[in-house]
């Protein structure tokens, strides 16, 4: 089994749900009493939500950077940056280090496309639904994306920067979120993206009719697989 090395708590609420997820597929895989190779390096989140709001993404990346070297050199073969937002600077981490990133875009748009769906919605911080680093992964693999009006955008991001990284749900947030899931489902999407981590915190497919792909779940549970796929090639 390779090690998986995490670069976490942005916020560290979702960052407990990798930690449940990719432990959950390791014993699912290997039964018994085992589990995961995990290094863990858990950020500051209120210092990268600043530099988030202030533009200044070279610094934030250049805190995430140094977060990777550290992991590398505590012996990680695989880095997981566990959020979607701050995959804005992935090439910036990327020049840091020797071992791989798994980026959650690249393995979201793999499951939509195992899945057979061409035309989804996007919901997550206001980030990663205005600009393109998130969605330019999806439409690669010819992935028309969708995203919520203006007005709606706002409501999701603020939804999850003052309840969701705080721990909250609220039942009145629910009910905007799947109303906006509505929307985008009239609109054509297929199926919604849950894509910030902390979703899935507030939304489960049980919720709604539309499929739901849930990054958190997608990109931990394919870190899993990779961590041991890799060891057993390597055994063969």
């Amino acid at each position: 089994m390779k090690t998986l090395g995490l670069i976490g708590g942005m916020s560290w609420e979702s960052t407990v749900t990798y930690y449940q997820i990719i432990n959950q597929t390791v014993k699912e895989k290997l039964g018994g009493l085992h589990s995961a190779r995990l290094i863990l390096y858990s950020v500051e989140f209120s210092q990268i939500e600043e530099l988030q709001a202030l533009g200044k993404w070279d610094e934030s990346g250049e805190i995430l950077a140094d977060a990777a070297a550290k992991l590398e050199a505590a012996g990680a073969d695989y880095l997981l940056l566990c959020t979607n937002t701050m995959h804005k600077v992935a090439p910036q981490i990327c020049k840091r280090v020797r071992i791989p990133l798994l980026h959650i875009a690249e393995a979201t748009a793999d499951a939509l496309r195992e899945a057979g769906v061409e035309r989804v919605g996007l919901l997550g911080t206001r980030y990663t639904m205005t600009q393109d680093f998130y969605k330019e992964k999806l439409r690669q693999q010819g992935i028309q994306v969708l995203i919520p009006e203006d007005s709606k955008i706002q409501e999701v991001n603020r939804i999850i920067f003052q309840e969701l990284c705080l721990g909250k749900t609220v039942n009145a947030s629910k009910e905007s979120f799947l109303a906006i899931i509505n929307d985008l489902s009239r609109k054509g999407a297929q199926a919604i993206i849950l894509g910030c981590t902390e979703i899935g915190l507030l939304i489960r497919q049980e919720d709604t009719p539309v499929p739901l792909f849930d990054t958190t779940t997608i990109h931990a549970r394919i870190a899993a697989l990779t961590s041991l796929r890799d060891d057993q090639a390597g055994d063969m």
